[in-house]
């Protein structure tokens, strides 16, 4: 079954399956996240776009980008073309249907081609966490095709030198994504921890890295979902532009 929401960023709107995986916050941060840093980028590829969320945003907070979607399930690519095309959009979004770990086998012609490649990709390993019943679900939470070290190497082969990464991920599994960016010249240069309630654990990590980039990295200050009531907080109110 399938539902349409109405997401605001100028009256967009994304068609979603009920009984596949739906975007959540951490796709709407990562876009902003990116867009603050790097609001230049004329070309982006998004890989594990799934709906088309993330380049749907973009392309309304950069509205001199286009962008490329890489997703491993041909249903979730022909919702995001759907989506495109429903808001739009279709003439600066394009998708295609390649697993990120076979994409430079598939398609050669795509190296270098992108000022800015942005992820969010599986969070848990193959093997680890509790299996989805929904085949779709579990290949958009588990990394049961490509793995983190894949994301990491394609969005290296993807951009320009001095090009720009973003990547939202889980703050138990830092040490490797940081690690898998160093060795793929992917250097760190912001990160930014974001908790559900100001002060509280966090749950997501935001990282921005530069390939061939000068080692230095900045540690942004903490965003927090919810205030002490339980409704967004006011920066979270403003990437969302309500």
């Amino acid at each position: 079954m399938e539902t349409i929401e109405e997401i605001g960023f100028g009256g967009l709107k994304i068609i979603q399956d009920s009984e596949g995986f739906r975007f959540g916050v951490d796709a709407i941060i990562i876009a902003d996240f990116a867009n603050r840093i790097y609001p230049d980028a004329k070309a982006y590829c998004d890989l594990g776009t799934g709906n088309g969320i993330i380049p749907a945003v973009l392309s309304h907070k950069n509205s001199g980008c286009s962008i490329l979607g890489v997703d491993v399930q041909q249903k979730a690519v022909d919702l995001a073309n759907r989506n495109a095309e429903g808001n739009g959009l279709a003439d600066r979004i394009s998708n295609i249907c390649i697993d990120v770990k076979d994409i430079r086998a598939q398609r050669p012609d795509l190296a270098g081609s992108f000022d800015a490649v942005i992820t969010n990709p599986p969070y848990v390993e193959a093997g680890s966490g509790l299996a989805s019943a929904d085949g779709a679900k579990q290949i958009a939470r588990q990394d049961t095709t490509a793995g983190l070290e894949e994301f990491i190497s394609s969005a290296a082969w993807l951009i320009k030198d001095k090009g720009h990464f973003f990547i939202v991920y889980r703050p138990a599994r830092l040490v490797d994504l940081l690690c898998l960016c160093r060795k793929y010249r992917l250097e760190p240069k912001h990160m930014r921890f974001v908790t559900p309630h100001a002060g509280e654990k966090p749950n997501i990590v935001m990282v921005h890295c530069v390939l061939g980039g000068g080692r230095e990295l900045t540690v942004m200050e903490e965003l927090a979902v919810r205030d002490d009531s339980g409704g967004y907080t006011r920066e979270i109110d403003e990437i969302y532009e309500r």
